[in-house]
């Protein structure tokens, strides 16, 4: 699919998203070992997100890289009310369906070649998202991010995971992300069937470590049968 079909692929998207730009970088779609979808975080781009393509340093997948309106995908912290995010949250959340079920429907990609990626908002994005519509993914990567709603909340879905791989890392002083969400988010994907691979790291700040990359590496490999 060329850029300009993927600009045809988010117009479908309802709500404030709507159009949202898709960037590229990577193999050709349909050439490579696998689709990485990335998601940006507050006040990013997709430009910011695709340079982590390359400290993953795995050229022969294909990445891709929505934009969200004004460069947030919804106003509020994660853990606000859901409705206080709203339509923002409803519209990011379909963006991301729209792309992962254009992949397999016409682009011919299989689930499990299907990678999201995610740092702070946009990993609390792909987090919600892969747990709202369960499957057998290539996987999950979320750094500093997780599921979505306020402390409290009771994490309830249906579905299997079969056993996708997931990476969940998070400082334990991160400002934005409490670290209590990061263990119920491992707990629910794990209630699910998924792979869960978590860790904290002491005193780190709201940033991507080497040891984060290399998970991220791992899952990437495991796609591509390496």
């Amino acid at each position: 699919m060329t850029l300009h079909a993927w600009a045809h692929v988010t117009e479908t998207v309802a709500g404030p998203h709507a159009g949202a730009p898709v960037a590229h970088l990577g193999v050709p779609l349909g050439e490579g070992a696998g689709v990485v979808v990335m998601i940006h975080g507050r006040g990013a781009s997709p430009q910011s997100i695709l340079s982590l393509a390359r400290v993953l340093d795995r050229p022969d997948f294909t990445y891709l890289a929505p934009g969200a309106v004004g460069h947030t995908w919804y106003p509020y912290s994660f853990l606000s009310e859901r409705a206080q995010n709203e339509p923002y949250l409803t519209s990011a959340l379909s963006l991301v369906g729209a792309m992962v079920d254009s992949l397999q429907k016409e682009g011919g990609v299989t689930a499990d070649k299907i990678v999201l990626l995610g740092f702070s908002q946009g990993a609390c994005l792909s987090s919600e998202w892969m747990y709202r519509n369960p499957s057998r993914y290539g996987g999950l990567i979320a750094y500093s991010g997780g599921l979505i709603g306020p402390l409290g909340t009771a994490f309830e879905a249906e579905g299997s995971l079969d056993g996708t791989p997931m990476f969940l890392g998070c400082s334990d002083v991160d400002a934005h992300i409490p670290e209590v969400r990061i263990h119920e988010t491992a707990q629910a994907m794990g209630v699910l069937g998924a792979s869960v691979t978590a860790r904290i790291y002491p005193g780190m700040g709201h940033l991507i470590n080497e040891d984060e990359i290399a998970e991220g590496q791992r899952i990437l490999d495991g796609v591509a049968g390496r």
